[in-house]
């Protein structure tokens, strides 16, 4: 007799199946629950209780720094996210045990940046939300909703595959917080995050405008600053095309360090 075959799920539920699991992890773990959603709604509480005054066109900093710290929450759902917990998860032997399953790969990726999907909407609305109730901000209207969502999909996705690839960089989990948290932190210091982006030295705006996160930022105060606010950044416009193709080539960039750097075992494994 000949033995039955074993039919594998389809693939549509494997995907659903991961990106179910990886959102019941994240949520399980307080620390990182509190450390990404929670962490940019104290910055913008503990800013905006501080610094409540006028920059100029009737625009207070709070209504300023609303961008910014949306884009560090962007940042810390998918770039430090990513960067820390799949190298914890390479070096306690998960993705090892992963990669020996049936389970196709990309399942684990798709996981992944279902994860980061489901944290960045969640931190964007609570931040939203908190920025309305507590200091009145004037959220986007019209088209400009649209430029706030292609800004974000743009900049998330830029990020996560940049957080993925920074994951090798780490020697173990152990070390992952303290080799991806700090290069966060500067990036958010240099892009315009905490400060307006026309009062950090030109060398900083130089280094910061490599990466995507400054695009990001001023992308998102595009939408919440009035026009006249333009005049202050670099180029004297918010220079949305640019944005764009900076954005979506880091999109690339991500994509091909993924590519080279991914590792299924931690360094010592071989």
């Amino acid at each position: 007799m000949t033995a039955p075959t074993t039919r594998l799920p389809a693939l549509g539920r494997v995907f659903r199946v991961r990106a179910g699991v990886e959102l019941k992890e994240f949520f399980r773990q307080r620390e990182s629950v509190v450390f990404t959603l929670m962490f940019p709604v104290i910055l913008l509480v503990v800013f905006g209780a501080v610094l409540d005054y006028q920059i100029g066109e009737g625009v207070t900093f709070t209504q300023y720094f609303m961008a910014g710290v949306i884009a560090a929450g962007i940042l810390g759902a998918s770039l430090q996210n990513m960067a820390i917990g799949i190298a914890t998860e390479r070096s306690d032997g998960t993705l090892k045990h992963l990669a020996g399953t049936p389970m196709p790969k990309a399942a684990y990726f798709v996981g992944k940046i279902a994860q980061v999907v489901a944290v960045t909407v969640v931190t964007i609305a609570i931040l939203l939300v908190v920025g309305v109730v507590l200091y009145g901000i004037d959220l986007p209207s019209g088209s400009q909703w649209l430029t706030f969502a292609w800004v974000a999909v743009l900049g998330s996705a830029a990020c996560t595959l940049l957080g993925i690839a920074v994951s090798s960089l780490a020697k173990n989990g152990r070390s992952a917080s303290a080799t991806v948290t700090p290069f966060a932190l500067v990036l958010q210091f240099i892009s315009g995050v905490f400060f307006r982006f026309d009062q950090i030295p030109e060398w900083m705006q130089t280094i910061a405008a490599v990466f995507p996160l400054k695009w990001m930022a001023q992308g998102l105060r595009s939408v919440f600053l009035p026009d006249a606010l333009a005049a202050s950044e670099p180029a004297g416009s918010w220079e949305l095309g640019r944005v764009a193709l900076v954005l979506l080539a880091w999109v690339v960039v991500g994509l091909l360090l993924c590519v080279r750097t991914f590792r299924w075992r931690d360094r010592a494994d071989g």
